[in-house]
């Protein structure tokens, strides 16, 4: 039989149901998804030293993985105490934070009574009935919520349990990967989960690295300012700047708000500007140098990949979507027929 080429529309369609299935997979195997895509983002990123107490320290493979794991779980844990404990000082407070919130409140009512005419009884009226229905949703949602943080718990011990084996058992993995193709492109295999997990430990590495300069920055400038709650807006607005382009944003209308709710409108706008400047020397200096050219993508790809990974994922999609994409543009690079979608997803060359 003579091969017969396929029709254009026909890839087409093929292609778009490829793609509809596969973010219909992603989107209901979620809760199984996500931790193992975590986990594979820890196993790399712990690997060097994994690797360094075998073949160097002569650490047991089983006993260097437990290791690592729980040194990053330290870690993790003391950075979860340094938080908590900052919130606290926050929540003590509280009192005089409502009492201004109160104060706020009070002038913007005088201030529609005389713009719009409308009476303090009437806003009352309507207050109270956006009230009761605000307490009745939020009444229904408290089974979620905790439903939430329970699933987050779940997901953070599976996270931590699918690491330590995937460091034990790394090289059946990656047999397993190898014997997937023929044996003429194992080679080329190879290098693509080499280059992958190269990838990732440079990007994870970075911009844990990043999330620390600029929350020493932060946190330094809002001091200098003198705006309260410095070392707490600082780091939240560090964690938050993890996720690109609109995390910084994100940050800045927090801070903003609890600024201004508890010292003044000046000072906000301080704020503002100090983590302007900030998330400017980040995107230009920081951003490049540290977590390097590993994950080279533009920044219209990289909008598009946070909305989508929000929109399958939620919160943690917005995170893991760009190491996926980047892992979708190393394959790509080495598939001749998909060197369009390499091209699309990369940076323009500057040379050219």
């Amino acid at each position: 039989m003579e091969n017969k080429n396929v029709p254009v529309y026909a890839k087409v369609a093929l292609i778009l149901l490829a793609v509809v299935l596969g973010f219909f997979i992603l989107y209901y195997a979620s809760g199984v998804i996500i931790p193992l895509v975590f986990s594979l983002l820890l196993a790399a990123l712990l690997y060097p030293l994994c690797k360094f107490m075998e073949t160097r320290l002569r650490i047991p493979r089983f006993l260097a993985a437990l290791i690592c794991v729980l040194l990053f779980v330290g870690l993790i844990s003391g950075f979860v105490y340094f938080i908590t404990f900052q919130i606290v000082n926050f929540s003590e407070d509280l009192p005089h934070l409502q009492e201004r919130v109160q104060k706020i409140l009070s002038q913007f009512q005088s201030w529609i009574s005389v713009k719009y005419h409308i009476n303090s009884k009437q806003q009352t009226d309507y207050l109270n009935k956006s009230a009761s229905g605000i307490v009745s949703t939020a009444a229904a949602s408290i089974s979620t919520i905790f439903a939430s943080v329970a699933t987050v718990a779940i997901w953070t011990v599976f996270v931590f349990i699918y690491t330590y084996f995937m460091l034990v058992h790394r090289r059946l993995l990656l047999r397993s990967v190898l014997h997937m193709f023929s044996s003429r492109y194992r080679a080329q295999v190879n290098d693509v989960v080499n280059e992958t997990r190269g990838m990732i430990n440079n990007y994870v590495l970075g911009l844990l690295t990043e999330m620390v300069i600029v929350g020493i920055l932060n946190c330094i400038a809002l001091s200098v300012l003198g705006i309260p709650y410095a070392i707490l807006l600082g780091i939240i607005t560090a964690v938050l700047n993890i996720i690109p382009y609109l995390g910084i944003y994100t940050g800045i209308a927090i801070g903003m708000l609890l600024t201004f709710a508890n010292s003044s409108g000046f000072q906000a706008i301080e704020l503002a500007i100090a983590f302007i400047i900030i998330h400017f020397l980040d995107a230009n200096i920081l951003m490049p140098r540290i977590v390097g050219s590993r994950v080279k993508m533009n920044p219209f790809i990289t909008i598009i990949t946070v909305l989508l990974g929000h929109l399958v994922w939620g919160i943690p999609g917005m995170f893991l979507f760009i190491p996926i994409m980047g892992i979708v543009k190393i394959i790509s690079e080495r598939v001749e027929s998909l060197k369009a979608l390499a091209i699309l997803i990369g940076v323009e060359d500057k040379g050219k």
